[in-house]
């Protein structure tokens, strides 16, 4: 067992989405011996995603990176890094600067990590499974077969390989996040969830838009994918952190997939409205490129001993829109 009190706890990304909700969910566990590491001037958004969380210190990215070049005497109390940080952008397509974000970043702290006995957990990505088609096991070992159908998705998945050659992953966590969403996603933007674009189109228009399929086997709005809450990612992920004999790759998910016309009910649900889709022509620079099913397997997880009941996908859009997106809260308020 990895005693998460008995050490610092350090989260990159820490300002975004899950980074912060990882923070939320150190904080109700009473612990707040966290650093936060993120970009030197984030976004007003993130600065609301941090204002009610509790951490000990907080760092630039480069910052950080120096001080695990030079094994700084900073680092001695460090128990365990929660490596979230990354350009996440689907559509990024500088692959200088994704190498060196994604790959090389992640590298240069899981080699510190190891030599000095400090838990490594890394976030991989379900964008490394590509279109599907070779399947979406976290226990199938033949990682090359694997085909992501984007730069970012790419990055990620050199890492994972670069894992497995050097025998990293028999000593550490990377998680293959789904569809994540729920409050503090605020700053994304384009690349937020569908929840939180939805409720400012209804809001505006009385309507959401969702994108046309363009595969025969998938009506409009039948493409499927598998959401999973942050509240229940976050549980996922402390839970690794804490078990020091969890390791290798682990999808975290709902393990179910889910019709987008599924995601659009429950919104208008949660929000007492008749629902309102629109279907609209998909980018082009997106049609060769999209995912139609995503769903996690999760046997390993629960094999593992993970026994937290998850939220429906119904329960989860309901406390995201009434408790975050309604009163304009974030994870801690």
């Amino acid at each position: 067992m990895n005693d998460l009190s008995q050490g610092i706890t350090v989260v990159t990304g820490g300002a975004g989405l899950i980074g912060s909700a990882v923070i939320w969910g150190l904080n109700n566990l009473s612990l707040d011996n966290v650093w936060m590491v993120d970009e030197e001037s984030p976004s007003t958004d993130k600065i609301k995603n941090l204002g009610p969380l509790r951490f000990q210190r907080k760092t630039s990215p480069s910052v950080f990176r120096d001080l695990i070049a030079h094994n700084s005497d900073d680092l001695k109390d460090l128990g365990t890094i929660i490596h979230l940080g990354a350009c996440s952008s689907t559509t990024e397509t500088n692959e200088a600067y994704l190498d060196d974000n994604n790959l090389q970043y992640t590298a240069e702290l899981c080699e510190w990590c190891l030599a000095n006995g400090v838990r490594f957990v890394y976030a991989s990505s379900a964008a490394t499974y590509g279109d599907g088609a070779q399947g979406m096991d976290d226990q199938d070992e033949d990682l090359r077969k694997f085909q992501p159908l984007n730069p970012y998705g790419w990055s990620k998945h050199q890492f994972d390989l670069l894992a497995q050659e050097r025998n990293w992953l028999e000593q550490i966590v990377g998680l293959k996040y789904f569809n994540v969403f729920g409050p503090n996603e605020e700053h994304k933007g384009d690349m937020r969830s569908v929840v939180s674009k939805a409720y400012r189109q209804i809001q505006d228009t009385g309507r959401m838009t969702l994108f046309k399929s363009y595969h025969s086997d998938y009506p409009d709005g039948g493409q499927m994918r598998d959401f999973l809450y942050v509240k229940d990612a976050v549980n996922m992920t402390l839970w690794l952190a804490r078990q020091s004999d969890a390791c290798g790759l682990f999808n975290l998910g709902s393990g179910q997939a889910r019709a987008w016309m599924d995601l659009a009910k429950s919104i208008f649900s949660a929000l007492g409205k008749e629902i309102a889709v629109e279907f609209i022509e998909m980018p082009e620079m997106l049609k060769d490129k999209y995912q139609y099913f995503t769903e996690a397997k999760i046997q390993k997880l629960r094999s593992a001993g993970f026994e937290d009941a998850l939220f429906s996908l119904e329960e989860a859009v309901k406390d995201y829109l009434q408790s975050y997106l309604l009163p304009d809260r974030r994870l801690g308020n």
